[in-house]
């Protein structure tokens, strides 16, 4: 495959049909399910001191849902999706640096508790 054959697919990859689904319709609502859609390619191509030619090329995409919107009696509104992953991260994170720092704040607060006095 050449540096052609991989942007031509990366091009095809990355539509409009890959952030916006077909929309769901029952019962007077419509959804319209929309997703973040990221993606590169690179490629290239040379020859040694012989002559010989070689090259590559490579492409990848990420996609996530991002939400949805929904359309009810003629009033769009917007869904945010919520990414459990993403929150289970945030919430290890901060539990974390939680238990990091813990001991420095019970260190600051005998500090504190010292009167100038005493000292």
């Amino acid at each position: 495959m050449n540096f052609n054959e991989v942007i031509s697919n990366a091009r095809d990859s990355l539509t409009v049909k890959r952030v916006y689904g077909d929309p769901y319709e029952k019962d007077g609502l419509t959804v319209i399910p929309a997703a973040s859609v990221r993606g590169g390619a690179g490629g290239g191509s040379g020859h040694d001191e012989k002559g010989q030619e070689g090259g590559g090329g490579g492409f990848g995409v990420n996609a996530r849902p991002a939400g949805a919107y929904v359309i009810k009696d003629g009033d769009v509104s917007w869904r945010p999706a919520l990414d459990v992953n993403r929150l289970i991260a945030a919430t290890g994170l901060a539990v974390i640096v939680y238990l990091i720092s813990r001991p420095r704040m019970a260190r600051a607060r005998a500090k504190s508790s010292e009167s100038p006095s005493e000292s």
